[in-house]
Formats: structure tokens, C-alpha cells, sequence
């Protein structure tokens, strides 16, 4: 029967840390004044590694179902959420990356994806700050941008928002 010193064995280094990460994303030129790259790794306060499908092919044969891997895995969206400073760098970023995507005035914006997609960056960190996991996100663009919220009821909170990114798709280690 295991026990609590078996199982502590298993955990190596105290299990990965939900709160340990740093996420690394270049804006491109247009979006950028300076200084949003290094910011948003600090500000950044909340993302995850998402997920991915595989969908499934299934041939009937005489009342049975055979099931097969399909030829188009699929992958979700990148969510962030992002601490809001006085001067809206990383918020204003945004909205230049997606303007020039989409221009909000006359409906026209850049038409060639390598003029507005990045590859963007996750770093798992262990408690000493080392990275022990690493994603790069290929194709990397803004598909929404969340509102901030203004109440005179909220007291004592910095302004956060939420930004939802499209890629095509992600390599880690164990996928290059």
C-alpha cells in the first residue's frame, strides 16, 4: 500500500506551480511604442497552456463502430488576463495591433499575416525562477479584447482586462 513518503517521492520539486510562469509576446512594430514586451511579462497576471484536439473518425462496420484518429487537430484560444496601468501601455498595444488588423474608421487593415502575426511565448518556472516547461505559440494574433470595468463601488483593486489571442499553433518540448 503506498503511502505519504512514496507518494512525496513522486512530486518532484513540490509540483509545478500554477502562479510560476512568464509570458514573453512581441508586438509587432505598428502596435508597439517600447517597453509593452517586458511589461506585459510583469503584468501579466493570469493565462494557461491550452488545450488541443484531436477529432475523431468513426466508420461503422455490422453494427460496430470503429473509432480513428482524425486528420485535423484543433487548437484553443490563448486567454490573458493583465494588470492595467496609469499610462495603458499594454492596453493601448492592443488596440493599435488590432486596428491595424482591422482599422475601426473605414474596415480595411493588413491583409498578409506576417505583417500582423507573432510568435508568442509561455515559460512554466520552478520556484527558483527556471524554466521547466516552455510553449511557443506560432501565428499569434488579438481576436478580443475585454472591457475594464468602471464602479465607484470598487475600492482597492487595480483595473485588470482580458485579452483573447488566436494562433496556429503551439511546439514544446516534447513536439519539436
Amino acid at each position: 500500500m503506498a503511502n505519504i513518503t512514496e507518494f512525496k517521492s513522486r512530486l518532484q520539486g513540490g509540483g509545478a506551480r500554477a502562479n510560476q510562469f512568464k509570458v514573453t509576446l512581441p508586438f509587432p512594430g505598428y502596435a508597439s511604442t517600447g517597453g509593452e514586451t517586458s511589461d506585459l511579462s510583469f503584468l501579466c497576471t493570469a493565462t494557461g497552456i491550452p488545450g488541443q484536439d484531436i477529432p475523431m473518425v468513426t466508420v461503422n462496420f455490422r453494427g460496430r463502430q470503429l473509432k480513428l484518429a482524425g486528420d485535423s487537430r484543433t487548437f484553443g484560444s490563448w486567454n490573458m488576463t493583465i494588470l492595467n496601468d496609469t499610462d495603458f501601455k499594454i492596453y493601448r498595444a492592443f488596440e493599435r495591433w488590432m486596428n491595424g488588423i482591422n482599422n475601426i474608421t473605414d474596415n480595411e487593415g493588413l491583409t498578409n499575416p506576417n505583417d500582423y502575426q507573432v510568435d508568442g511565448f509561455i515559460d512554466h518556472l520552478d520556484r527558483d525562477g527556471n524554466s521547466i516547461k516552455q510553449y511557443t505559440f506560432r501565428g499569434v494574433f488579438p481576436t478580443t479584447l475585454g472591457d475594464i470595468a468602471l464602479d465607484y463601488t470598487t475600492a482597492n483593486a487595480v483595473e485588470a482586462f482580458d485579452v483573447t489571442l488566436s494562433y496556429q499553433w503551439f511546439e514544446t518540448d516534447t513536439t519539436t
